[in-house]
């Protein structure tokens, strides 16, 4: 069966429409909108104490593999990993912004919720242990693959000052961020909430 080009014309934004890669546990939008509900509202914590440090990330995950290399593994395709882990060669889809690379260098894996904002919102009263299962967390959407300098860009923002230049990820990227917040008990302010909730009514 053959596909005319006005069809395929067609479906051509609808393949576009949906970034890829997708990380684990991404909720409905349904399921988000229940958990922000339930999240607790207040002003954000202070910075005094802060470090990254204080976070230990890309720790050992199996093998020589860090935390940073098997998410590289996950969200690429076709990836060839030397024998100490590192990606020698793949293609990777920056979800934020719809880029497509193939140098593991032009790519940053994202905190999706920013250390420093789990920190001003409840991760500070934390044990290292807590934070560090935080900052490598493989099971909840916590973790992508991005375009570095549009990571740069975001920095510690949350979606209140910062959204993915791609408007057809605000969906998703609302559920993830809901998603972690309600995992990991942690606050959002009144203007989080108020972005997050607009973010939501796009899906």
């Amino acid at each position: 069966m053959q596909i005319s080009l006005s069809v395929l014309v067609a479906l051509l934004p609808l393949v576009l429409a949906t970034p890829v890669p997708t990380p684990p546990n991404v909720p409905t939008a349904t399921t988000a909108k229940t958990e922000l509900a339930g999240l607790t509202v207040q002003a954000q914590g202070s910075q005094d104490g802060y470090s990254r440090t204080l976070f230990p990330h890309w720790i050992t995950q199996s093998g020589t593999c860090n935390t940073r290399e098997v998410v590289l593994k996950r969200d690429g395709t076709n990836v060839v990993q030397a024998s100490d882990c590192s990606a020698s060669s793949g293609t990777w889809v920056s979800p934020y912004d719809g880029a497509t690379w193939t140098a593991a260098s032009d790519v940053d894996i994202d905190h999706l919720v920013p250390l420093s904002n789990a920190w001003k919102s409840g991760a500070s009263a934390w044990t290292t242990a807590q934070r560090q299962a935080f900052a490598n967390d493989l099971t909840n959407p916590q973790l992508l693959a991005v375009t570095d300098n549009v990571n740069s860009a975001k920095g510690d923002s949350g979606p209140e000052d910062w959204k993915p230049p791609l408007t057809s990820y605000y969906c998703t990227y609302a559920e993830m961020w809901v998603k972690v917040k309600s995992v990991y008990s942690l606050t959002i302010t009144s203007a989080e909430k108020t972005a997050l909730t607009s973010m939501l009514n796009t899906c």
